[in-house]
């Protein structure tokens, strides 16, 4: 999607507001003790709240309000009856609509606060990195620098970028143009980005794995060696400074 006026670009801010804000709930609320399905449980009543509807169940009949992976778990976990421990890898990916307009965001945090050496790297590391690739996105410039820019920083500290999982265009669909924004450089793609455009810049870095394999649930992404971390947000293209456009405006912390 394009952003032509200001009215769009408000409806885009509000969904915006209301998956960063449930996204920030949930990871108030996820603590050791608690079902993944209790966490979605929470999650799926702030979307409802405010009137917004989960896109995981409305565009592809997925069985939770979001998405919860844990531990080896990479991307597109199934809410369901396992209990989180303290020191857990967990990631809540959280994608919702609202009057037409679609966004999406996720992050990867641990349960507790500390899970080891590996994992809190992991997730220190993402966030900068996805600083660092939004950064990137502006008019005219090459969609293949963002992941440039992500497998340059994960080089960096020594681990990897997943090549099977990357961003997408969204906006008036959760999945539209441009496809596939990957997490490595990729010389073929010589997509730009234009003003205006509406992505979800979404890097995977893991501690040795580049690949993610589907389970026998035919949703939940894997690796059986290594973690994954994940750390999205939903942008506008500008010729500048993106606008990011999932910012949170409500304190979940007790």
């Amino acid at each position: 999607m394009v952003i032509e006026n200001e009215k769009q670009l408000k409806a885009m801010e509000k969904i915006g507001a209301i998956v960063a804000n449930c996204l920030q709930l949930a990871k108030a609320k996820a603590r050791p003790g608690m079902t993944t399905k209790e966490l979605d449980a929470i999650a799926g009543a702030y979307l409802d709240k405010h009137g917004a509807v989960s896109a995981p169940i409305s565009c592809y009949k997925f069985p939770g309000h979001v998405c919860i992976s844990v531990e080896k778990e990479a991307a597109h976990g199934i809410p369901g009856d396992r209990v989180l421990q303290a020191g857990d890898l967990i990631n809540v990916d959280v994608s919702a609509h609202l009057d037409g307009y679609f966004a999406d965001n996720g992050e990867s945090f641990i349960i507790g606060g500390h899970g080891g050496k590996v994992k809190n790297k992991l997730c220190k590391t993402i966030k900068n990195v996805l600083d660092q690739a939004i950064l990137q996105a502006r008019a005219g410039v090459r969609i293949a620098e963002v992941g440039r820019t992500v497998e340059q920083l994960a080089q960096q500290s020594n681990l990897t970028v997943i090549r099977n999982l990357g961003g997408h265009g969204i906006g008036k669909t959760l999945h539209e143009n441009p496809e596939f924004i990957a997490s490595y450089f990729d010389r073929k793609d010589h997509r730009r980005f234009k003003e205006g455009m509406c992505v979800a810049i979404e890097p995977f870095l893991s501690n040795g794995g580049d690949w993610v394999e589907e389970s026998s649930d035919g949703w939940t992404l894997y690796q059986d060696r290594y973690y994954a971390v994940q750390k999205e947000h939903t942008i506008m293209i500008t010729k500048g400074k993106p606008v990011v456009l999932t910012q949170p405006t409500e304190n979940f912390e007790s």
